[in-house]
């Protein structure tokens, strides 16, 4: 069985790069829209990444056709323009005004478009803010995440993009709201998710804790912890681990299966809150017991007695994961650049099901311009005059 494809028929015209605009149309795509994603002549820049860099085209660009247009020259322009004559929805993610210079802002397409969709995603919604440019790292420390990330006085951004990718979802979010009111009105809109808005949402918890409890929140590595047991210990061959017992209930079970019959007794380790009072001196303790086992040895205790754990990987060890592999988290693509171009990998699929189903990969990350002649004779143009557009450098 597959999943079903709820967006099938949809056609989107996206002008994006790096990557919040790219994870709004991988998601609409996985989803069953035809994603046309409009490169440069030159093609998207990601697909040239090096270091960090390099998984972003591969990642975000499955599913989607390639077409590339120079829309500096009018006949390019002219051309993006009839493809989204044709489209439901366009996304794009560059500065204010840089479309419009080609006639592919929303005003311009809503004159004659009444039903288009267009998402715009930028660093920052309409304010006084609106013209920075903004940078995943930017907006983690201008809105909070680093300062919560890091320690007391070493802010550091998160682990991934995760403004940028959270950033393309909401995107996607609001062009699935909108299509249903297309559906109510008749009449398309405008919508906008920005990196910015995006980081204070995630932040919003901890504003409220503040304004719950009249307390700076502390950064997450010195935070004031609600439970205990709850942290990192390094145990046998160096190995680390996540290990946690987060009710009164846990820490019984927690004692009872590693043996510490006198933790369970000590009337003073009774409560949570009691054990929360004790926590540098109970850490401590616990890491002393525990040195001696193995990472491996207490997985297995603790997943069968129901106690969170959670052994530390690197992203690399997530291509063994039995449960990935087991339920199909993981799927092929060939990738389209760099030195092992031409080869199958593996990558992550859309974390959710439709009819029990996870959103298959249907289409490789395209290669630059690999659908430029299907599309534009799609729209009306003879071979010849596809090949007039390539020899004047028009498309690619």
């Amino acid at each position: 069985m597959s999943a079903p494809q709820p967006l099938a028929g949809l056609r989107v015209v996206e002008f994006t790069h790096m990557v919040m605009g790219p994870t709004c149309g991988m998601v609409l795509a996985d989803l069953g829209a035809e994603v046309i994603k409009v490169e440069p002549i030159e093609g998207e820049g990601t697909r040239r990444l090096l270091g960090a860099g390099a998984g972003f085209f591969p990642m975000f660009n499955r599913n989607k056709l390639s077409i590339a247009i120079d829309l500096k020259r009018p006949a390019g322009a002219e051309l993006a323009r009839r493809l989204v004559a044709t489209a439901d929805v366009v996304a794009e993610n560059f500065k204010a005004g840089v479309l419009a210079k080609f006639g592919l802002d929303y005003a311009s397409l809503a004159a004659s478009q009444p039903r288009l969709i267009y998402a715009s995603h930028k660093g920052f919604l309409p304010g006084p803010y609106q013209h920075r440019t903004a940078l995943d790292e930017v907006v983690q420390m201008m809105g909070g995440l680093a300062y919560m990330t890091g320690r007391p006085g070493d802010p550091l951004r998160a682990g991934t993009s995760v403004n940028d990718i959270m950033g393309g979802m909401f995107g996607a979010i609001a062009v699935l709201g909108a299509l249903i009111q297309r559906g109510i009105s008749g009449r398309g809109m405008e919508v906008q998710s920005a990196l910015f808005e995006n980081n204070v949402f995630l932040m919003g918890q901890h504003m409220l804790q503040f304004a719950m409890t009249g307390r700076h929140p502390s950064p997450m590595p010195a935070r004031d912890n609600p439970w205990a047991v709850y942290d990192v210990f390094t145990v046998g061959g160096g190995e680390q681990i996540f290990l946690a017992a987060v009710s009164d209930a846990q820490w019984q079970v927690f004692c009872d299966v590693l043996g510490f019959a006198d933790l369970k007794a000590d009337a003073s380790l009774a409560t949570n809150n009691d054990r929360v009072r004790q926590r540098p001196s109970l850490l401590a303790e616990l890491r002393q017991r525990l040195a001696g086992r193995s990472a491996a040895e207490l997985s297995t205790i603790f997943e069968a007695a129901g106690l969170p754990f959670a052994p530390i990987r690197k992203p690399e060890d997530l291509y063994d994961d039995p449960h990935l592999i087991a339920t199909g988290g993981l799927a092929d693509v060939r990738l389209p650049d760099g030195d092992k171009a031409g080869q199958s990998v593996k990558t992550t699929l859309f974390p959710i099901t439709l009819d029990g189903q996870r959103l298959a990969v249907r289409q490789d990350p395209p290669t630059l311009g690999e659908h430029t002649a299907m599309l534009l004779a799609g729209l009306g143009y003879a071979e010849a005059e596809i090949a007039d557009l390539r020899r004047d450098g028009v498309v690619a």
